[in-house]
């Protein structure tokens, strides 16, 4: 099986709702976003699938959260903007363009030591 990633990252301030401590309070990150994708072959060029394709699919989505209040931007309007939560949107948001090989998940990144992981469960 072969495995490939891409990164990103953007800026955003965020609160958790019904959260009790320090991050129900308005605060900002330095959000990083990694995709993994797989496949058990490769294509004619040699490769899972092109970087840029993975990294096409997520600019949109990154910059539809860079530098806003993450409560403000649907889904996080209703649901708390948790790193669960990102990973899960950015999942599910980039799924429909990533062809010839499969999404293996999301990760995002809160800060260099806290990160959160999406990975659909199969079965």
């Amino acid at each position: 099986m072969y495995y490939i990633a891409v990164e990103n990252h953007f800026d955003a301030a965020h609160f958790l709702r019904g959260y009790q401590g320090k991050c129900e309070n308005l605060h900002g990150h330095r959000y990083k976003v990694a995709v993994k994708v797989s496949s058990a072959t490769l294509n004619e060029t040699g490769l899972v699938i092109d970087f840029r394709e993975i990294k096409d699919a997520l600019k949109p989505v990154i910059d539809r959260f860079d530098h806003t209040l993450l409560n403000d931007v649907p889904p996080f309007d209703q649901i708390n903007p948790s790193a669960e939560n990102l990973a899960r949107t950015i999942f599910e948001a980039i799924k429909p363009a990533i062809h010839g090989a499969v999404l293996e998940s999301v990760m995002v990144w809160e800060s260099p030591e806290s990160w959160a992981e999406y990975k659909p469960q199969v079965g």
